[in-house]
């Protein structure tokens, strides 16, 4: 995609308080936050970060090719034009925006936020949109699917910076695509990464316990993701419809009132609940997936009319994700609830999500993303479920469930007692380990998690044990599994990468798990993946 706009263009289309005069008729036909990134030609926009700040970089982006620079800071002196913002990172989305002829003006765009579920969510919307006919694309955390095209969206991403974001939604728009599924974030909306994304509806999953770091109190967190819904009203009228419409989840209660008393636009909720617009009955959860039913008893649609729903996807709690993508579909664009219905039985899985990895093993291991208090807890009871209840191996004892999961580094700390806790809770044997320490020392990490074990279990060696190499921790898991139990390792999921002191070393919990099968089994497969805590000290690999 060739792009080449002016910079007085796109100055005079974003928001008044964005506004800048005198601005030069300048040619740009890219935008970078990245110095090393530039090319000749590109706007240069210099933010600062938590560790880095762009301002600094300034010279080396102009000696790169940067034709102009936006900034925050009162500076001068180059060769180049400098405009000063208030916020660079504010301005960033709807500069982007501009550069790339506002797509989102000619998409159908469902935004979707939520502690936990929202990157299945996103998965099960986009597979109705495809069932349904509709070209559309998706962006989340994990890739944006864009045609036939699926490009990676990076090792430890949250939603993309706003740049990317409107570099993806043009390419849709170019590919032909008329809507678009958008995961979203608590930072990315926090730092205004998709304000001008022009969402026409909003779906959360729920709001739970995570980034107080980031956000200071459970308040900040559940404010920024209610900017989604505050988002519906300036959504700019689409010659294709607008809807407006906000669809929340009525079994959360802690974000349910706050949300139903915030949005103002046109609403509707989902849930379990009796009082839930959409609710779903008779659910029944198994180990090769769920299925429910729903009333089609709100809007137009034929009172008393029931339609079943199945899905590929283990837990019960895949229940509520795939009744908010129901939701959504059925009462935001009007889709055939049959035809939702299809999508949704045509998702087969989400990657890292109870993925289970299976070289021949008499027992079950499984990959999950869980990486907050609420997600351990969903994910541990969906094995707990899954456990031979009796197992004819065990003499009718019901398998144990073997956890292993650890607590970032650089992020919320309160959750690592939580997390620990609710693991010795439900269940049998809890393994600790390294999840990007980042700059903080491991050994400290596992000693906060550990003062979370309960009293009674508070006994290592015996019902839980801290292994800061997660490699060794996986195969110690392994190794202590016998028929019929379960092998849970939480945390990383899809991701591809762990930080340990400032570097990423690849790392993927999917074929560190099959690494340890295969040297089990003592058959042929994949050579465990390197992290330094295989030959280095903690002193060593924080320098």
């Amino acid at each position: 995609m060739k792009l080449n706009t002016s910079l007085q263009k796109i100055f005079s289309e974003i928001p008044e308080h964005f506004t800048k005069t005198d601005v030069p008729d300048i040619a740009i036909s890219g935008i970078s936050i990245d110095s090393r990134a530039v090319k000749p030609g590109d706007l240069f926009v210099a933010m600062q970060g938590g560790t880095t700040d762009g301002h600094a970089y300034i010279q080396k982006a102009i000696d790169n090719g940067a034709v102009a620079i936006l900034g925050e800071k009162d500076l001068d002196g180059f060769n180049v034009p400098y405009i000063r913002f208030e916020n660079t990172r504010h301005a960033l989305t709807w500069i982007a925006a501009s550069f790339y002829n506002q797509p989102a003006h000619s998409l159908t765009v469902i935004g979707v936020t939520g502690t936990d579920g929202k990157t299945t969510t996103s998965n099960i919307i986009y597979k109705i949109l495809i069932a349904a006919g509709i070209k559309a694309g998706m962006i989340s955390t994990v890739n944006a699917v864009i045609g036939d095209k699926v490009l990676d969206t990076g090792f430890h991403v949250t939603t993309p910076d706003a740049h990317d974001v409107q570099k993806y939604l043009a390419q849709m728009v170019e590919a032909g695509l008329t809507h678009v599924v958008l995961e979203t974030t608590s930072h990315g909306w926090a730092q205004h990464r998709v304000d001008a994304c022009e969402f026409d509806i909003a779906v959360v999953t729920n709001i739970t316990h995570e980034h107080m770091d980031e956000h200071g109190s459970y308040e900040n967190y559940r404010a920024a993701k209610a900017r989604l819904f505050e988002s519906l009203t300036w959504t700019k009228e689409k010659k294709q419809g607008n809807p407006r419409l906000a669809v929340i989840n009525r079994d959360d209660e802690k974000s349910f009132d706050f949300l139903n008393e915030f949005i103002k636009t046109n609403k509707i909720n989902y849930g379990l609940n009796e009082n839930a617009d959409v609710q779903a009955k008779n659910i029944e959860s198994t180990p090769s997936g769920i299925s429910f039913d729903i009333d089609l008893r709100v809007g137009k649609l034929d009172d008393g009319k029931k339609i079943t729903v199945k899905s590929k996807l283990v837990g019960a709690y895949n229940v509520s994700n795939c009744l908010a993508a129901f939701t959504a579909t059925v009462y935001g664009l009007g889709i055939k609830p049959e035809i939702v219905a299809q999508g949704i039985a045509s998702l087969d899985g989400i990657p890292g999500r109870m993925e289970v990895i299976d070289l021949g093993q008499n027992f079950t291991a499984i990959v999950d993303f869980a990486h907050t208090p609420n997600a351990l807890k969903s994910a541990i009871e969906t094995a707990r479920d899954l456990t031979p209840n009796p197992s004819p191996a065990r003499r009718g004892e019901r398998g144990k469930v073997i956890a292993i999961f650890g607590s970032a580094g650089l992020r919320d700390k309160e959750k690592r007692r939580m997390m620990a806790e609710i693991g010795a809770q439900l269940a049998d044997y809890v393994i600790l380990t390294a999840e990007d320490p980042r700059t903080e020392s491991l050994n400290q990490i596992l000693v906060e998690m550990e003062s979370g074990i309960p009293v009674e279990k508070r006994s290592e060696g015996k019902f839980y044990w801290k292994i800061p190499d997660r490699g060794e921790a996986i195969k110690f898991a392994i190794r202590l599994a016998k028929e019929g139990d379960i092998v849970l390792s939480c945390g990383k999921g899809h991701e591809q990468s762990m930080c340990f002191g400032k570097t990423e070393f690849l790392w993927d919990d999917r074929i560190a798990m099959r690494a340890a099968l295969a040297e089990f089994l003592n058959v042929d497969g994949v050579k465990m993946q390197y992290l330094p805590t295989q030959d280095k000290t903690e002193e060593e690999w924080l320098k």
